[in-house]
């Protein structure tokens, strides 16, 4: 049909332009995503784009693809010493040996079900988040490295929100160990969508064997944040990892193969996930969402949206152990919103500033 035609020629324009190894396969079109650095741009503003703002690193053509396809791979971005001490840091974590504020800990669905002893070091984590506290783990995210780039979607005044170091588990069988196909805006109660950009670094080499991620390229340019849920996986789900209900199965997707301090931005609402992790080791990333300082928090009441928050609150008071007649509990969504953003939010290069409401 015309439409497959047009997705099979989109994925051959993608390998045209990024360098691409035979390593990942789709409809026949072999791709990965490989893209060099660029230097600063003194560009001037232009109405061809939308979704990146002068200013930053990118060059003009990085510009152009990440306008295109909303997702954007800068090679050994992040030195491997930094690498390895992020690593040090997560492990002392999970061993206990560095307390964080606000951390939260995850565990595979599968080791929790299988009531066996959890042992107290990485292996039974699979993922940390909110680590602003953590002096370590934010040099990442306010790594010179990292922010010059972040810089071109963002604009000049920049604030971390939602951080990540992630330890993909081999798969126990249950394929508990994959991401479904999300848009993390589903999670975020603030506009502009276009100035919020991750910035995910791989921590050793990834790819479609222990579990890369996976985008839908141009997905992001359809502007609208779908109805997600937790899929029906016969091993279960983790928790928060909703996917989206309505997704064509039969969509062109990209699997990004990277090495050791490769580092991929991409849009808040580009469509991606991640498969199981088939290997014996585990699969490390860490990464970090960015906002536009002065964003704006908004009510998502009655919106795709609010499910997603809700569910935020729900955690939130289940690790507060609080109660549902508690003050948090019988906040607005727009309250929680506000009081989570104040909380986690630290801005880190440009004007101060803050949040509007």
């Amino acid at each position: 049909c015309q439409g497959h035609k047009m997705a099979v020629a989109r994925l051959k324009t993608i390998a045209n332009h990024l360098n691409l190894s035979p390593e990942v396969v789709q409809w026949g079109s072999r791709v990965t995503a490989h893209l060099t650095s660029g230097r600063l741009s003194s560009l001037p503003t232009s109405p061809e784009f939308r979704y990146t703002v002068d200013g930053g690193a990118l060059t003009h053509e990085q510009r152009t693809f990440y306008e295109e396809n909303g997702f954007l791979v800068v090679k050994n971005l992040i030195s491997h010493d930094k690498i390895d001490a992020y690593s040090t840091r997560f492990e002392e974590i999970c061993r206990g040996e560095v307390t964080v504020p606000n951390l939260t800990i995850m565990k595979d669905i599968s080791l929790v079900k299988s009531k066996a002893t959890i042992p107290k070091d990485s292996t039974s984590v699979t993922k940390i988040q909110v680590f602003q506290e953590d002096p370590v783990l934010m040099g990442y995210c306010s790594s010179p490295e990292v922010l010059q780039y972040v810089e071109s979607f963002s604009g000049p005044n920049i604030s971390v929100f939602h951080t990540m170091l992630i330890n993909k588990p081999p798969d126990s069988g249950t394929k508990s160990s994959r991401h479904p196909l999300h848009q993390d805006m589903y999670y975020f109660p603030w506009r502009p969508i276009d100035r919020v950009v991750c910035a995910w670094t791989a921590m050793e080499h990834v790819d479609r064997s222990n579990g890369c991620l996976v985008v839908v390229p141009g997905s992001h340019r359809e502007g609208k944040i779908k109805e997600h849920g937790y899929p029906q996986w016969e091993g279960g789900v983790n928790l928060n990892y909703q996917g989206i209900l309505d997704y064509d199965e039969n969509s062109p997707r990209v699997h990004l193969v990277m090495e050791k301090g490769d580092t991929v931005f991409f849009h808040p609402l580009l469509i991606h996930g991640s498969g199981m992790n088939r290997t014996k080791g585990f699969r490390k990333a860490i990464s970090c969402h960015y906002l536009q300082t002065d964003s704006i928090i908004i009510d998502v009441t009655g919106t795709v949206q609010e499910q997603a928050i809700r569910g935020v609150l729900d955690i939130a008071l289940k690790k507060m152990k609080m109660n549902k007649d508690s003050p948090m509990a019988n906040m607005s969504l727009k309250e929680f919103a506000t009081n989570a953003v104040q909380t986690t939010a630290r801005p880190v290069r440009g004007n101060p500033g803050g949040l509007r409401y």
